[in-house]
C-alpha cells in the first residue's frame, strides 16, 4: 500500500482560505447616475473586494456602456471586473467577438448567463444560442484559441444558481441538474440569485452537493432596505419576500429606521449562509454603497489585507447598535 501523499497528510489546507467578497454594479444610464456610481465605486474600493461584477442588459442592450465601465475599472481602479454576458438571441460568431473584446481589454472573469427571453414573443434567430451551458462552452473554445495570450491569466467562468425554484423551472431538483450541466461544461463557480429566508442557501448547497456539484456556490445577498425594490425584485424573481420583513419595513417611521431593519435582516441572511459553509459573499449594491458597507461592517468577515487599498472604516458613518 502506497504511503499517503503530502497533500493527503494535510487535509485541512483549504480551511485557511479567506472569505471572498464581491459586489455587483450596473452601467449608468445618465451623467448624474454615472457620478453617483463612481462615488460608490471609490467607497467600495476601500474594502479591497476580490472582484466586482458588471451587469449586461438583455440581448446586450447596454453593451457599449458596460464595456466602457469595465475598461475604466481596469484602467482607473484596483478593482477586478467580472463581466456579465448573456447569450439568448446572439449567434456564436457575435458572442465570440464580444468575448474577444472583453479579453483584449483585460477581463479575466465572465459570468455566463442565458439572459431574459424576449418579452414580445419573438423567437431567437436560427443559430442563436439558447442556454448558458452553450455560452460556457463557447467561452472555453475562445479561451483555448487564445491560450498563448492567456498563459498568465486564464478565464474564470461563473454561472447563476437558484436557492428557490427558477420561475421557468419545473422543480428545484431540475435547477440543480442545470447547475451540474453548467459545471460539466466548464463553469468554475456560481453566484446565487437573491433569497429572503435564512435556510434557503443551506438547502441549495445540500441539494447541489448531493447531485455532484463541487464548484463554489457564492450566496448573492441584497441589502433588504427598500420596500419598493424588494417588491419589484420579488415579482421579477418569482419569489415572495419575507412577509414579516416587509411589514417591519412598511411600519418604519424613517429611512434610517428602514436602513437599520434592512441591514440587520441582510446580515442574518449572510451569516446563515456563512455558517452553512459559504465561501464568500456577493452583495447586490444597486450602485449604492451605504447599506452595502453597513452590512459589511456588521459581518466582520475574515478577510485578507491588501496594503494601500483600505481606508479606516471608522471614517464612515456607522449605524447605531
Amino acid at each position: 500500500m502506497s504511503p499517503p501523499s503530502l497533500i493527503e497528510a494535510h487535509p485541512n489546507l483549504s480551511d485557511t482560505a479567506p472569505v471572498a467578497l464581491s459586489y455587483e454594479l450596473f452601467p449608468p444610464r445618465s451623467p448624474a447616475a454615472a457620478e453617483t456610481l463612481w462615488t460608490t465605486i471609490r467607497e467600495l474600493e476601500t474594502t479591497a473586494p476580490d472582484y466586482v461584477s458588471v451587469t449586461y442588459g438583455a440581448s446586450g442592450s447596454n453593451r457599449d456602456t458596460a464595456v466602457e465601465l469595465i475598461n475604466r475599472l481596469l484602467l482607473e481602479t484596483t478593482l477586478r471586473p467580472l463581466a456579465h454576458l448573456t447569450c439568448v438571441g446572439n449567434t456564436p460568431q457575435e458572442l465570440a467577438g464580444i468575448i474577444g473584446e472583453l479579453l483584449d481589454i483585460g477581463v479575466r472573469g465572465i459570468l455566463a448567463l442565458r439572459g431574459d427571453l424576449p418579452k414580445d414573443g419573438v423567437r431567437p434567430s436560427d443559430g442563436a444560442l439558447r442556454y448558458a451551458q452553450d455560452l460556457i462552452e463557447l467561452i472555453r473554445r475562445v479561451e483555448q484559441r487564445r491560450s498563448a495570450l492567456l498563459c498568465a491569466g486564464k478565464i474564470a467562468v461563473g454561472v447563476a444558481a437558484y436557492p428557490s425554484r427558477h420561475p421557468e423551472s419545473p422543480s428545484e431538483e431540475h435547477d440543480v441538474e442545470v447547475l451540474l450541466a453548467k459545471q460539466r461544461s466548464g463553469a468554475d463557480f456560481a453566484i446565487t440569485q437573491v433569497f429572503f429566508e435564512t435556510e434557503q442557501y443551506a438547502n441549495l448547497l445540500t441539494r447541489a452537493r448531493r447531485a455532484g456539484v463541487t464548484i463554489p456556490i457564492i450566496p448573492g445577498v441584497m441589502p433588504l432596505t427598500s420596500l419598493r425594490r424588494l417588491t419589484r425584485l420579488g415579482e421579477l424573481a418569482g419569489v415572495e419576500p419575507a412577509p414579516a420583513l416587509m411589514e417591519r419595513l412598511a411600519a418604519a417611521d424613517s429611512d434610517l429606521e428602514r436602513l437599520h431593519i434592512g441591514v440587520d435582516a441582510t446580515v442574518d441572511l449572510a451569516n446563515a449562509a456563512l455558517d452553512a459553509g459559504a465561501p464568500g459573499i456577493h452583495l447586490y449594491t444597486f450602485n449604492e454603497h451605504q447599506s452595502a458597507l453597513e452590512v459589511l461592517d456588521k459581518l466582520a468577515l475574515p478577510r485578507h489585507s491588501r496594503l494601500g487599498t483600505r481606508r479606516d472604516s471608522a471614517a464612515r458613518p456607522q449605524l447605531a447598535s
